[in-house]
């Protein structure tokens, strides 16, 4: 028997590594910064990302990729997703042929537009690979609260591999065969959790917030479609379910980093502020470029992308969208 890889000693990676050591399994955590990792072993704690949630003693803390994912029979990848194509070329030649590549990240690679299954398989690392997403906050996770999210993968053995893996009383996964959906359910309502915090923080109200919210999930269905999505998964944890929890939890950095938008803050210094990686940001960026390549009508998307890049004012956003022309839904 193996042991189990996190790469990336962030919130989640910490959280998932606490499902896995209660599950049994032994755990090797990576994380690149030397400072926190020294601080994790010493304290047994991630004061920084997960503070108050002691490591189970079955997790061991290491600075060096190699070792930590030499002899694993599953690596998770728990980076953002700008750095996922970087940290796999690092470690890729060290995973064993059978080793299941797990990713954890949300979003779309800004450069190349690629979801981060399509960045794995031009790597040569895809037979495996399995992206695990869902509604999700690791705040409640790691601290035992009843989750439930998906595992999608083209290989059903690696989905169900990864199932049982996670699966126990308090963590619920289901399995799917929509890699193309789940990635981009879990990508692109972090746009919309931005729009939403932005909302908040305006003043707008709750009636706006559920129409932004509604109006997002079809642009999300309008492009995910487009590029290969069954639309029924969208209706589930990876869509809806997403959605609701980031547009609407104090735990989301998306939602929180629009709060500061929308109440006057520039994006740069909200961003600052947040702390942590806001991968919406350069998420809205990509799915700009998105539908305008594939010539799909995403008007949320469009207003939040210029709200961030300070070229509209949030209340001159919202009256353009508000004077849109006239639709049936």
């Amino acid at each position: 028997m193996g042991h189990i890889a996190v790469l990336g000693n962030g919130s989640w990676g910490t959280a998932l590594a606490m499902v896995l050591a209660e599950n049994k399994h032994r755990v090797k955590l990576w994380g690149r910064d030397a400072v926190q990792i020294k601080d994790m072993q010493q304290r047994r704690e991630n004061r920084r990302y997960l503070p108050n949630v002691r490591l189970d003693d079955l997790i061991e803390v290491q600075e060096g990729t190699g070792s930590v994912v030499r002899g694993a029979e599953v690596a998770i990848f728990s980076v953002p997703a700008q750095a996922f194509r970087s940290v796999l070329r690092d470690v890729k030649d060290e995973l064993a042929d059978e080793a299941i590549l797990v990713n954890v990240a949300k979003g779309i690679e800004l450069h190349s537009l690629m979801r981060l299954s399509e960045i794995a398989e031009e790597e040569n690392t895809a037979d495996h690979y399995v992206v695990l997403s869902g509604a999700s906050h690791a705040e409640e996770v790691g601290r035992g609260l009843p989750t439930a999210i998906v595992a999608a993968s083209q290989d059903k053995v690696s989905a169900k591999y990864v199932q049982d893996l996670f699966m126990n009383d308090k963590f619920r996964v289901y399995t799917s065969d929509d890699v193309v959906g789940v990635e981009l359910g879990g990508a692109l309502k972090n746009i919309i959790a931005l729009g939403a915090g932005i909302s908040d923080g305006a003043g707008f109200g709750d009636n706006a917030k559920a129409a932004l919210m509604t109006r997002g999930l079809a642009e999300i269905i309008r492009l995910g479609v487009r590029l290969g999505a069954k639309p029924e998964t969208f209706s589930g944890l990876t869509g809806i379910g997403d959605l609701i929890a980031t547009c609407t939890s104090v735990h989301s950095r998306n939602r929180s980093c629009g709060l500061m938008i929308g109440e006057g803050l520039p994006t740069r210094e909200a961003i600052a502020k947040v702390g942590m990686v806001v991968e919406g940001i350069l998420t809205t960026e990509a799915a700009y470029a998105l539908a305008r390549r594939e010539q799909i009508e995403m008007p949320v998307t469009e207003a939040i992308y210029y709200v961030i890049k300070e070229t509209v004012k949030v209340d001159e956003a919202i009256t353009g969208l508000m004077n849109r022309e006239k639709k049936h839904e």
